[in-house]
């Protein structure tokens, strides 16, 4: 008899996945066994169990908070809502935390938090009650904190639990002055950050780009530079899966099919992305899309139709070697953490394929997560002290241009060069410039070393790499 997803799930060692990758990419660093098993290790391991009111009468929730490296501090990571989270999990996503901020120079260790519930079982009031007692139980353990453990969302969980959070934690410690730093994604009426929400899957669509416009890489794959006219593929339609392709839309890409747990569909001429959402919105499904070509009620017979890149933004574990054989698509950018096994990894990369690694590739979040705890701190929106100062200097600028030259320009041309930069478009350069920056960095040391086999494993080296020279700057090692 088949296993049940929740069982398959449990029995899936995602940690072990990612100390595999990480000791495959280990042997390319010269850094003492001792350095190295503190750096894959988890620091911190806090599992704990609370009771809440349920109609007449009570229910025990099962809950994580993993911080994995403290060589940086605090540590950064999202709390995941689902009943199938479990402690493997929760280790591993803290583990690629600490890896992905190092990759893109974010300042945090990694950490990562789980409640083991499915959100869409329990009322808001419930929900808030979950959130508002799991914040405490971290409060009480100093596991939270603008300068020790800044939580996030992740799967399940959104603006309103983070600004749960928030006022639960400002309830607990009066007067102090950042408190508000102690948790990102918080809606902008609590100080949140514009840009946030989009964040994860703009830097998706950024990192394809970067990766399919390097000609040379392309030209081994067959294919052309340049996003245009590529056509992919999405599994997830949530906030990252949603973001990625309408970003890649934007970038000229084509999106040819969309992957949800109820199916799959299909059109290789393209889907028209809002139609595909309003329609799951309205129905609770995408299956019946009147855009679809073809349809499938196995989800995964989604992820092996024709295509040149697949986006797995859902779950870890999507692509093992039992269906990898089947893929398409030639580029895999794992918009979620831990998508694809190393097994099925290694034997996509043995086509001659390329894999975008999730460790860079969804690091948009933490990197505006950063921004939005830089915030924080400062008490100061982003372009506040100098938007204006910089439309008066460009206007001056454009005047003295005009009268030297005679040349008038109109109102449009005048506002589009006048114009200052808001905090939307400062988050967005500072995004898109971080995530171009680091891929090229990876891909360096991925080309100045032959024997480097993948872009992941280029990562790894990346990130050890500075995670070990924090150490020794720290004086652990010497």
């Amino acid at each position: 008899m088949a296993k049940s997803t929740e069982t398959a799930h449990l029995e899936t060692n995602f940690f072990g996945d990612v100390c595999e990758f990480f000791d495959h990419a280990a042997q390319f660093t010269s850094h003492p066994e001792g350095l190295l098993d503190q750096i894959r290790s988890c620091n911190s391991v806090y599992r704990f169990r609370f009771p809440i009111r349920r109609g007449n009468g009570f229910e025990v929730i099962d809950a994580w908070r993993v911080e994995h490296s403290h060589h940086k501090s605090p540590t950064k990571g999202g709390i995941r809502y689902s009943d199938m989270v479990n402690e493997d999990e929760v280790m591993a996503l803290a583990a690629l935390m600490s890896y992905k901020c190092a990759i893109v120079n974010v300042p945090f260790g990694g950490a990562k938090g789980g409640i083991k519930i499915n959100p869409k079982n329990y009322t808001v009031a419930e929900l808030e009650n979950i959130t508002r007692r799991y914040t405490v139980e971290l409060i009480k353990k100093n596991f939270i904190g603008p300068g020790i453990d800044v939580p996030a969302p992740d799967y399940g969980s959104g603006e309103r639990e983070m600004s749960w959070i928030a006022d639960t934690y400002q309830t607990m410690n009066p007067g102090q002055l950042d408190a508000l730093g102690c948790v990102t994604g918080k809606p902008l009426a609590l100080h949140g950050i514009a840009g946030r929400r989009e964040a994860t899957g703009r830097g998706v669509a950024i990192s394809i780009r970067e990766c399919v416009d390097v000609a040379e890489d392309m030209i081994k794959l067959g294919l052309t530079p340049g996003l245009d006219g590529k056509k992919v593929i999405v599994q997830g339609l949530g906030n990252v899966g949603y973001h990625s392709a309408k970003y890649l839309i934007e970038f000229g890409a084509t999106v040819v099919g969309f992957c949800e747990y109820e199916g799959a569909i299909y059109n290789e001429n393209g889907l028209d992305l809002d139609d595909v959402f309003n329609h799951r919105k309205s129905t609770g499904s995408i299956l019946g899309f009147s855009g679809a070509q073809v349809e499938f009620t196995n989800s995964s017979e989604g992820l092996e139709q024709l295509c040149d890149i697949l986006v797995p933004a859902a779950l870890e574990n999507q692509i093992t070697e039992h269906n990898i054989g089947n893929i398409k698509a030639k580029i895999i950018a794992e918009g979620a953490n831990g998508p694809t096994t190393p097994a099925a990894a290694a034997a996509f990369i043995e086509r001659g394929c390329i894999i975008i690694p999730d460790m860079y590739c969804n690091a948009g979040g933490v990197t505006v997560s950063y921004f939005e705890w830089l915030k924080n701190l400062s008490h100061v929106a982003f372009g506040r002290m100098d938007k204006r100062y910089e439309e008066t200097a460009n206007r001056n600028l454009v005047n003295m241009v005009e009268k030297t030259t005679g040349v008038t320009l109109d109102s449009v041309q005048r506002n589009l060069i006048i114009k200052g930069a808001t905090e939307l478009e400062l988050v967005n350069s500072g995004l898109e410039d971080t995530m171009i920056r680091s891929y090229h960095e990876i891909r360096e040391i991925k080309m100045n070393n032959p024997k480097i086999d993948s872009l992941r494993t280029a990562a790894f080296v990346s990130s050890i790499d500075k995670i070990a020279v924090s150490y020794m700057n720290m004086g652990i090692w010497p």
